[in-house]
């Protein structure tokens, strides 16, 4: 790992203040772009997928789907899952 030098000698205070405003403005474009990222929404998972990012077991995924608590899209005798909905059908726990 290289590591690299600062030396802050002859700038001011509104230059590094707007060096940094740059550079986060920057990374929160970025974060901003990526979270409306219309293919992100629309990714579909697979069962074991959508049981990996939910941290659950296939029959429970099943059940949950059976009381429509998740909604499951299907394509012949597969079953697929939308990422955001699977996000949006948990509920924060007090």
């Amino acid at each position: 790992m290289q590591k690299e030098n600062i030396i802050l000698q002859g700038v001011s205070l509104n230059e590094l203040t707007s060096l940094i405003n740059q550079g986060l403005k920057t990374q929160l474009d970025d974060l901003s772009r990526k979270l409306l990222n219309k293919e992100d929404q629309t990714e579909l998972l697979t069962r074991t997928e959508a049981c990996e990012l939910l941290k659950i077991d296939s029959s429970t995924l099943w059940a949950w789907t059976n009381k429509g608590k998740v909604k499951a899209y299907g394509i012949s005798n597969r079953r697929y899952y939308k990422r955001t909905e699977l996000i949006e059908c948990l509920t924060p726990v007090k």
